[in-house]
């Protein structure tokens, strides 16, 4: 089975970033702006507002340095969950949790010193040559 998404698009606000109870896992929260590919019939371009979701490094990573308006290309996933809220109904969420998030523009002022666009900060690997397959 396939469950892949690649977006580009704006943030539509700053992330919020926020750690869950217990073992305080950082998760983020953000919404893309992302333009379709087509006019409608009043030839006009429609846009879809996509709730994105990372976890961990990540998260404190996007908190740290995206903000409104900036252009990020996200990979991940497509996830559909429900909740009840707090009067009890049922609610349903279409979110894609991030697996990349790629900085193509960023912030005033932080390009500095960081050579050109990437991915955001993340951890080190280390590969030693034994873990090489040829």
């Amino acid at each position: 089975m396939l469950n892949q998404v690649v977006l580009i698009g704006r943030l539509t606000r700053d992330p919020e970033l926020r750690y869950t109870p217990g073992n305080g896992v950082a998760v983020t929260t953000f919404s893309l702006a992302v333009d379709r590919p087509f006019v409608n019939q009043q030839g006009e371009r429609e846009t879809d507002f996509i709730r994105i979701v990372t976890w961990r490094k990540q998260a404190e990573a996007c908190a740290n340095h995206l903000r409104k308006g900036l252009l990020v290309a996200v990979a991940g996933r497509l996830q559909i969950r429900s909740y009840e809220d707090s009067q009890g109904s049922k609610k349903t969420v279409s979110e894609v949790v991030a697996d990349q998030v790629k900085f193509l523009e960023w912030a005033r002022g932080e390009q500095e010193g960081r050579g050109e666009l990437g991915d955001l900060p993340g951890e080190e690997m280390n590969v030693s040559e034994d873990d090489i397959p040829f």
